[in-house]
């Protein structure tokens, strides 16, 4: 439905500009959170500026009421016949639909400036995460402006939570999952930011939880397990997380299935481990580590339980016996079936990461000494390699400049297990992880904290994984 709204004139004296506004606007639905849009921007209790830009002289500029959580935008230093409008977006900046031309008007004769009415950023009643942008054209020019992408700083008050919100603009509500389809990467997605819950006590976003588990908890083989037992242990590992915020025994109940389901994968072949998938073809690092942890995990929250701790204690003896933890204490991708022997295969980042977080955990549920000895001593490794932390700033070998495959997400599980063993160390990482946090804030960030792949810069571009693993590194710097 099409709402026309009447003219509102409202007008405001100023040494450079007469602004009269107009709240004429044609779109699809009005958003009224704390107030309707197209409400007069001369009532905003707050003005901040983050993004502005120019077009033949003229400034175009995105204003943001942070009390309320809307915008609105301006055109100045120019002549009758310019225009300037919002768009809105709530799949950060991909697309905005309906959500363009919002409060559409032009200067009128004698002004050199005009401005729109107010507009929400998000949708609270439908759960909408926005960011808005000002757009504006001269009258008498047909080419078109537009700043950068914005928004309020509701639920985005520190890099923590602004990150955990740039994650959400990228949560489908259809599906229930990050970008549309993100199975595995999604529960890391997911992981993140129930972490962020943890850390910062924001739970606006802990819808999130149900909405996932109840579009796709019958997907595939249900309860979260497929023929890749390292996603069904990615997933199993969220819902331990979503359990501990919630208290929903439905979780726990889900994540022990995913551990049975990885279990059922186990056999004698060279001397134990599970497979990378149902066809039983490979061993490797991320699922049997994956398995230790979930395991260990498990046991931590189910009083009496024996069996999910000799579970992860067994896998954490075979894991040993296979070499993949190197001379160097880098952990390589997994074994040869043939020699059953460390493949010498790449090191990831995430094999480190996953590997130190399983050792974490079973030291805390067995009082491993040891465990916790070689988690620090991979922790270290990981962190002063030149390989893998060039100038000290973690990065993946073949790091893409651009946001897509599996790799992207692979940091975020590598400093996830490494924030997981600086908390058991009492800070030995606290510089590493900040210095980190620090290099991707300053130069892998763009203006509504979307970060990309690169934490040493520059920013090209991003996706729910190199989302997911910036809020990751955000979550475990001190």
């Amino acid at each position: 439905m099409t709402i026309r709204r009447l003219a509102v004139v409202v007008v405001l004296a100023s040494t450079a500009l007469v602004q009269v506004q107009t709240t004429t606007a044609a779109q699809a639905a009005t958003i009224c959170n704390r107030y309707c849009d197209g409400r007069d921007a001369g009532l905003a209790p707050a003005d901040r500026v983050p993004v502005s830009t120019t077009l033949y002289g003229r400034s175009f500029r995105l204003h943001v009421n942070d009390t309320d959580a809307m915008a609105w935008a301006s055109a100045e230093n120019g002549q009758a016949g310019d225009e300037v409008w919002l768009d809105r977006s709530f799949d950060g900046g991909r697309g905005w639909g309906d959500g363009s031309r919002l409060g559409a008007t032009t200067t009128p004769a004698g002004s050199t400036g005009w401005r729109t009415g107010q507009f929400n950023v998000d949708d609270w009643g439908s759960t909408g995460v926005g960011v808005l942008r000002a757009c504006g054209k001269a009258g008498d020019r047909p080419e078109i402006a537009c700043t950068a992408w914005a928004r309020s700083n509701w639920n985005a008050w520190d890099r923590r939570t602004a990150a955990a919100t740039a994650l959400m603009m990228r949560f489908d509500r259809g599906t229930g999952l990050f970008d549309t389809t993100g199975w595995w990467t999604g529960a890391n997605a997911l992981t993140a930011l129930v972490d962020t819950i943890k850390r910062s006590g924001m739970r606006s976003y802990q819808y999130a939880i149900a909405a996932t588990y109840d579009k796709n908890v019958n997907a595939r083989q249900g309860q979260f397990r497929n023929e890749f037992l390292d996603d069904t242990g990615w997933w199993g590992l969220a819902w331990v997380n979503a359990y501990d915020v919630t208290g929903d025994s439905r979780y726990l109940n889900t994540a022990r299935a995913d551990a049975d389901w990885m279990h059922s994968y186990w056999d004698t072949r060279c001397g134990g481990g599970i497979y990378w998938k149902t066809d039983r073809a490979g061993k490797n690092a991320i699922q049997n580590s994956l398995y230790i942890q979930l395991n260990a995990a498990l046991s931590q929250r189910i009083a009496g339980d024996t069996v999910y701790r000799q579970r992860a204690q067994a896998g954490w003896t075979w894991f040993k016996s296979t070499g993949m933890l190197n001379a160097e204490n880098l952990v390589n991708d997994g074994i040869n079936m043939s020699t059953c022997r460390n493949n010498g295969d790449v090191t990831w980042t995430y094999n480190q990461g996953v590997l130190i977080n399983a050792l974490v955990q079973l030291h805390k549920l067995t009082g491993d000494a040891d465990a916790l000895a070689t988690a620090r001593r991979i922790g270290t490794a990981l962190t002063t390699s030149g390989y893998l932390s060039p100038g000290g700033i973690l990065r993946e070998p073949n790091e893409p400049d651009t946001c897509s495959g599996d790799g992207v997400s692979f940091k975020g599980a590598a400093v996830r297990g490494l924030g997981a063993l600086n908390a058991a160390t009492g800070g030995a990482y606290n510089a590493y992880l900040q210095r980190n946090a620090d290099s991707a804030y300053a130069g892998d960030r763009n203006s509504f904290d979307a970060y990309g792949s690169h934490w040493a810069g520059p920013w090209r571009s991003t996706n729910h994984s190199c989302q997911h693993s910036a809020l990751d590194l955000l979550n475990a710097a001190p």
